[in-house]
């Protein structure tokens, strides 16, 4: 299918997200994090993220975790350069360029602090800011067949990344029920080897006008085939945004 008909399918996204307008005038997302599973137990980071305040830039690529390695410690994520940091501000680690120490293969690989900083850092940067990250110049969208099966039918969409913007694959599909919420990605994260893996989204929670999907989880793709059981939980609570000046709609339950 054609570029025009994947746009259409990205303003019904925006729409059913809250809207273009209202997404382009957020600044900032907050949240609670905690994110688990045997892929962090395995990379020798079991607690890394398991209860972290998030905070992400919208209009810049800018993830701060507060709470990160430990209390009065944080991490500042930004696609050239990650940081664990103390309260005050003084550099305890640091990392340039870090997309670079990747990837790291064997079976008994293990990841140190910063490089779950940089996984964190973009991938919940590009959660918590879709689907307008889908709107920034450089991002290809492309409606594919509908996808069908357990007597549902989801539209999918497929992005193509610019290399500016660090994702886990170039290449994405997303998933949307009848009313454009998404509720699956196809990708295969470069981080980890490139092994393609599944992510559904659930549990869409409407916050200041806003609409996010608070719970996800990775399930992982063996010979073609998804596997039963996730691999990474990831839930969001304590949802905020904050606005450039302007009028905002009643804020959302969540």
């Amino acid at each position: 299918m054609s570029n025009a008909q994947g746009t259409g399918l990205l303003d019904l996204v925006l729409e059913a997200h809250g809207g273009r307008e209202h997404w382009s005038r957020a600044t900032t997302v907050r949240a609670r994090l905690h994110m688990v599973g045997p892929t962090w137990k395995a990379l020798g980071q079991e607690k890394t993220f398991a209860g972290v305040d998030v905070a992400v830039e919208m209009h810049e690529q800018r993830t701060v975790f507060t709470g990160f390695t430990g209390p009065g410690m944080r991490g500042v994520y930004t696609p050239d350069r990650v940081a664990i940091e103390d309260e005050g501000g003084a550099v305890l680690q640091e990392r340039h360029a870090p997309r670079e120490s990747f990837p790291i293969r064997g079976d008994d690989t293990r990841w140190d602090s910063l490089h779950a900083l940089y996984f964190g850092g973009y991938g919940m940067w590009n959660y918590l800011t879709t689907p307008y990250l889908l709107t920034v110049p450089g991002v290809r969208t492309e409606e594919l067949e509908p996808w069908q099966a357990d007597g549902e039918r989801w539209r999918r969409l497929r992005v193509t990344f610019p290399p500016h913007i660090p994702t886990h694959s170039t290449e994405q599909v997303f998933y949307y029920d009848e009313s454009g919420l998404l509720r699956r990605l196809d990708y295969a994260p470069y981080v980890m080897g490139s092994r393609q893996a599944v992510h559904r989204t659930e549990a869409h929670r409407t916050v200041s006008g806003l609409v996010f999907p608070t719970h996800r989880y990775v399930l992982p793709v063996q010979d073609g085939r998804t596997g039963p059981e996730p691999v990474i939980i990831l839930d969001f609570t304590d949802i905020t945004v904050d606005f450039s000046p302007g009028p905002q709609p009643p804020r959302g339950e969540q």
